[in-house]
Parts: C-alpha cells; sequence; structure tokens
C-alpha cells in the first residue's frame, strides 16, 4: 500500500500556561483548523520552571498547518506576547495523510 503524503508545517509553541486560552483565540482567528496543548516543564535559558505553583506552569502548543498560517500565528505571538512572556517557538517540515484536517 503507498500512502499519498501532503507537505505542512509543524508550530510549536511553549509558553506560559497563563496564555493558554489567548493562543488558541489568536491561532484560531489566524487560520489553524486544530492544535494540541500539553503542561510540560523544563530548564533553560530563562531557567527551570517546575511548575509547581500556578503561575509557574508551562504549556506546548502544536500546530499543524499551511506554511502561510503557522508564520502568521509565529508572528502574532512574537509581537503580542513574546515582549512580556516567556515564550519560545520553532518550526518543522512535517507530512500528513488527511491534509483536508490541517
Amino acid at each position: 500500500m503507498s500512502l499519498q503524503k501532503h507537505p505542512k508545517t509543524l508550530l510549536v509553541i511553549v509558553a506560559e500556561a497563563v496564555l493558554e486560552k489567548a493562543l488558541v483565540r489568536d491561532a484560531r482567528e489566524r487560520g489553524a483548523q486544530g492544535w494540541t496543548v500539553a503542561e510540560v516543564h523544563g530548564g533553560g535559558h530563562g531557567g527551570v520552571r517546575e511548575g509547581a505553583w500556578e503561575a509557574d506552569r508551562t504549556i506546548e502548543m502544536k500546530l499543524i498547518c499551511e506554511p502561510a498560517v503557522a508564520d502568521a500565528i509565529a508572528a502574532h505571538v512574537l509581537s503580542v506576547y513574546a515582549p512580556n512572556y516567556g515564550v519560545a517557538l520553532y518550526f518543522s517540515p512535517v507530512q500528513v495523510l488527511r491534509p483536508e484536517r490541517y
């Protein structure tokens, strides 16, 4: 069986959990059809975030979409949230089997 694969972009946003509802709203407004959000913890440039208390919680939001949609979401997040919140973003090319879902 040969699978027909379709190219898309994976955008991952790691951010303070307080931003979750706003990020979902903003992603939908810019064309994202779906997303996955998980609570995460870790450390890096900004120190260690263990999630031991509410203001220290971190989320990872994953979106698979068209490159232009991923770019629009990332540009918005960088301009609106990154100046005042802990935010990291990265892109990766992916292939999907059911492109209509993305």
